[in-house]
């Protein structure tokens, strides 16, 4: 509580603070997670300035902003962000911004709250990792190209032809992970991971998931969760099990070691993006590589 007492202080001491950065004559644009980033990264091109404040394999779920962040925060022109509380450390600055004269933008508040997966572990009541459903994350894509070509209508044209590019290739990585996924037998569609951040990939493509730590990261696996999950492997006959490159390794392999101890065999099938994008410059420092990455390292491990 008092480390968030002085962040909020921090604020009430910025939100008068004029910017001194260059003024590059583009739109200042800041977001959370690296998802989101890439998302408007592609929609503005080079004609705004983006500044993520997550990077590969940051937890949103525990990340913390620091005064830097805050800075960013309130020098920025537009500010978009997850929401469902998926930045929960961050909930309250954004709280405090939004009775400023700017509110930071919650992607999330433009799907149809009936059609999310309820969640007891967020002050939304629903699960936040709403972008492993690609037709969420089409509704992302129209959101920050509205905002955009609002705040920004003399390059409004050229958001909205990148825009259309994008949800192209959204419908065309559609396409081919279904083609991929129909490649694995129903019966062996259990996906198995550090925590619960694939509910809505498994929605859409028929898998049951089961996460060891539960929805939120910040909530630890106890022992009696390891051995549950472990005893559900081998009842089921899972091949494979996932690590998660914004959760440590070690709970992972904490549960395949139960396995093993009695007397069953489970593989680490291969690291997953969730709540975070690989590194810059890689495949899986994109949407559409991630997406298409954990696919096939699902299926494969799976079959």
């Amino acid at each position: 509580m008092k480390k968030y007492v002085i962040l909020l202080s921090i604020c009430s001491l910025v939100f008068g603070c004029k910017n001194d950065t260059k003024n590059s004559g583009r739109l200042n644009v800041v977001t959370t997670t690296t998802m989101i980033t890439d998302l408007v990264k592609t929609i503005g091109g080079d004609a705004i300035d983006v500044q993520g404040l997550m990077g590969s394999g940051v937890d949103p779920h525990l990340y913390k902003a620091s005064e830097g962040d805050v800075t960013k925060l309130v020098n920025a022109d537009v500010i978009f962000y997850n929401g469902l509380h998926l930045e929960g450390k961050l909930v309250e600055v954004f709280e405090k911004m939004g009775s400023s004269t700017k509110t930071p933008i919650a992607l999330a508040d433009e799907i149809d709250k009936t059609t999310l997966i309820g969640s007891d572990y967020f002050a939304s009541s629903y699960d936040p990792h709403v972008w492993f459903d690609i037709d969420y994350f089409k509704q992302f894509t129209t959101k920050v190209t509205s905002v955009l070509s609002e705040k920004d209508p003399e390059n409004a044209k050229f958001f909205k032809e990148n825009e259309a590019r994008f949800l192209t290739k959204l419908e065309e990585l559609k396409t081919k992970v279904n083609t991929i996924i129909e490649t694995l037998p129903k019966e062996k569609r259990i996906l198995v991971t550090a925590h619960d951040a694939f509910n809505y990939f498994g929605k859409a493509y028929g898998f049951e998931v089961v996460g060891l730590q539960g929805l939120s990261t910040a909530t630890e696996a106890g022992v009696q969760d390891v051995q549950n999950l472990a005893a559900f492997i081998i009842e089921n006959d899972i091949k494979a099990i996932f690590v998660e490159s914004s959760v440590p390794r070690r709970t992972i392999e904490a549960l395949q070691a139960a396995v093993k101890s009695k007397n069953h065999n489970v593989e680490i099938g291969g690291t997953l993006y969730s709540d975070a994008l690989g590194s810059k410059g890689t495949v899986e420092g994109t949407y559409l590589g991630m997406f298409e990455y954990n696919v096939k390292t699902i299926v494969n491990a799976l079959k």
